[in-house]
């Protein structure tokens, strides 16, 4: 198909020489070939940009300096991106298939819509298809907000003009501004956002907010705080919260 729309892929690394050749494989194997790729990496001692930089891909930009944590990097990928539409490929996430990103592009064309995402599968390891855990989102209603939805962050594509609009994400967040940005976005009545009921991404299993007891109290923190985007009372807070959390329970139920 023409490559009517480009497309800017960001992905942040920090010491990610075990798993950042199969997220840069998974990109170079696109059908899509209307692909920036934006590298953010925070100072990497071990051989992350070497690998990146002697890898047969033709990245728009690689950026190595310190930063203030995920969110700040994030940020600084979106400023250096130029596509119609942003999306975030993490260093130990693939894509579902060859074919996602000319799906998601194909999705953007015929809906109209600004913010496309859809299902995310946890794995055990990037070699293999055993499946850990199975996020299937849903199309967007605003009362789900009141009870803990949210889409999984690394299947959001999104124009980019909606990025400039909320400002980003939260820098002072460590683990929940995905949460936030998340939040501040679907609180706009006007936006246009598009469900696909397939998955898109597939993320190592390990992720920073259930790494330890502390990352998940300091994540819960963070989700109250997200949640004054909401404008709600606090004992609402603590109903949303629980259910956010208590939805995971049913994603392990899978069958492979």
């Amino acid at each position: 198909m023409e490559n009517k729309l480009k497309i800017s892929i960001i992905t942040p690394t920090f010491n990610s020489e075990k798993n950042i050749s199969y997220c840069l494989d998974s990109i170079a194997s696109q059908t899509y070939k209307n692909i920036e790729h934006i590298i953010i990496d925070g100072k990497s001692t071990d051989k992350t940009i070497e690998i990146v930089s002697k890898y047969p891909n033709n990245f728009a930009k690689i950026v190595c300096e310190k930063d203030k944590g995920i969110y700040d990097a994030l940020n600084k990928g979106i400023k250096y991106a130029s596509g119609d539409i942003i999306g975030f490929l993490h260093s130990d996430d693939i894509f579902k298939e060859a074919s996602t990103i000319e799906v998601i592009v194909n999705t953007f064309l015929k809906s109209n819509a600004e913010v496309v995402y859809g299902d995310l599968e946890y794995i055990q390891d990037l070699t293999s298809d055993k499946v850990f855990r199975f996020w299937k989102s849903s199309p967007f209603k605003k009362e789900k907000l009141f009870h803990g939805w949210m889409p999984p962050h690394p299947t959001i594509f999104t124009k980019k003009e909606i990025y400039e609009g909320v400002g980003g994400f939260d820098p002072s967040f460590k683990i929940a501004g995905d949460y936030k940005f998340i939040l501040q976005m679907f609180s706009n009545e006007s936006l246009k956002s598009f469900y696909m009921p397939q998955v898109i991404t597939q993320m190592k299993v390990g992720g920073k907010s259930n790494k330890s007891l502390s990352n998940i109290i300091l994540k819960m923190k963070e989700d109250w705080l997200a949640l004054d985007a909401l404008h709600i009372r606090p004992y609402q807070k603590v109903y949303i919260i629980f259910l956010k959390n208590f939805s995971k329970i049913s994603q392990l139920f899978i069958k492979n």
